[in-house]
Parts: C-alpha cells; sequence; structure tokens
C-alpha cells in the first residue's frame, strides 16, 4: 500500500528526516513512535505533501506526488495533531462536511448521536477527537495517516480512538499513527517504527515491539544508540 524509501524532509535547508524507510500494507495499523523531535509530524507532512521532500513515495505501486488535495483524491486521509473541526458549527454540520455524511460516522461513532446539535467548540477534547475520527473514517480512505489523535487526553477515551482505528485496519484501511502512549499504541499495532534524530532507531512487529519496551523508554530518554534494528 505504503511504501517510502530514503525519505528525506526538514524545514528549509535543515533536514529533520534523514533517509527512512518504511511501508504500511493494507489492512495494518503501523505506530511511528519516538521522542519529540525525531521527526515524526515531518514524516507524515512529507507523506500528506505538506513539505517537500526527497526519496521515494510509492502509494498502490506508484508515485504519490502533488499537493495535499490531489493526494486525498486518490484515498489519503490525514488527520494533523490540530483538532480539525469548525467550532462555531454544529456536530451534524462538521460530520456532514464528510463524505459520507452523519450516518456513515454514527455507525462509527454511535456516542456522537447525542452531540449532533451541540456547537463542536462546546464539545470536550474526547468528543472533538471523536468527530474527526468519525468524519475521517466515514469518507474510508485507503490509507489514513494520524498525527497525535490522543494528545492531553484520557487513556479511555485514547483506547477508545484506538480501537476504532484498529477496526479501520482490520476493515483494509493501511493505517500510519503518530502516538505518544507507546505502550497502548502497541497494543493495536502489527508494527511500529521509533524513530530517534530523524533516523529509524528500531523497528518491529507490534508483538516485537511490545516485548522492547524498556529498549524504546531509552530512545525516549536519549540513551545510547541502538545497533539492532529488529
Amino acid at each position: 500500500m505504503l511504501d517510502i524509501a530514503d525519505l528525506t524532509a526538514g524545514y528549509g535547508d535543515v533536514p529533520v528526516v534523514n533517509g527512512i524507510d518504511l511501508r504500511v500494507p493494507t489492512g495494518e495499523l503501523v505506530a511511528l513512535l519516538g521522542p519529540n523531535g525525531a521527526g515524526k509530524t515531518t514524516t507524515m507532512l512529507a507523506i500528506a505533501g505538506v513539505l517537500p521532500s526527497k526519496g521515494r513515495i510509492d502509494f498502490e505501486g506508484r508515485p504519490l506526488t502533488g499537493p495535499l488535495h490531489r493526494r486525498a483524491r486518490r484515498g489519503l486521509g490525514f488527520i494533523t495533531e490540530e483538532r480539525a473541526v469548525f467550532r462555531q458549527l454544529s456536530a451534524r454540520v462538521n460530520l456532514d462536511l464528510g463524505r459520507c455524511g452523519v450516518e456513515g460516522a454514527l455507525e462509527l461513532f454511535p456516542e456522537l448521536e447525542r452531540l449532533l446539535d451541540r456547537p463542536a467548540g462546546l464539545l470536550s477534547g474526547g468528543e472533538q477527537q471523536m468527530l474527526v475520527l468519525a468524519r475521517a473514517l466515514a469518507a474510508r480512505p485507503t490509507l489514513l495517516l494520524v498525527d497525535e489523535l490522543s494528545l492531553g487526553l484520557a487513556p479511555m477515551i485514547v483506547q477508545r480512538l484506538l480501537s476504532a482505528l484498529r477496526a479501520a485496519a482490520d476493515g483494509g484501511t493501511a493505517v500510519l499513527i503518530v502516538e505518544q502512549h507507546a505502550q497502548q499504541a502497541l497494543q493495536v499495532a502489527d508494527r511500529a517504527y521509533v524513530l530517534r534524530r530523524g533516523v529509524v532507531e528500531l523497528e518491529g512487529s507490534g508483538a516485537d515491539m511490545r516485548s522492547r519496551l524498556e529498549e524504546i523508554e531509552r530512545t525516549y530518554l536519549g540513551g545510547p544508540r541502538s545497533t539492532d534494528n529488529g
């Protein structure tokens, strides 16, 4: 589905990501982990076409090029770390702006039904993220990029959001997430990559990476670089 080789991206003349390789197969959820400043969001922005990049980004066997709206027409969905809701509009109208509308979103998150007529700006942070994720998933993207969906949310809400992403992957969507809750992310991930200073420090299956949590934590804390890429 998504096959990336030798990706380099950054801001101006300053590279943040340096020659990384990663894959997101159809029907799998892949977690991109690492400390702040490791290059996770830069990687997502490069895949989405928001930042210029070098290297190869193939999607369904063809190069993924052009700005975000062109990539979206090919089936890419992108949820940024900001809660992208229209705060003055009702939750219902926010969902109507998605390609599958309210009914498709409520099939995924029935708990939103009681909130439909409230302004999105009055919803809690968790409810807003459910709204954003429901709208994105209801459009049935082929590939979904999700950047820090759970930022600042309670563990129970995080679990609910991640379970919805797991279900989407099981339904055939390729999902790539940047997630601060490494342990929770690894519970639902088929595979994970850990970035540090713009390169892949660790990689492996979800089961393998769950057994290497201490090693991942050392990466977050900036400990000695590992020579084992899993």
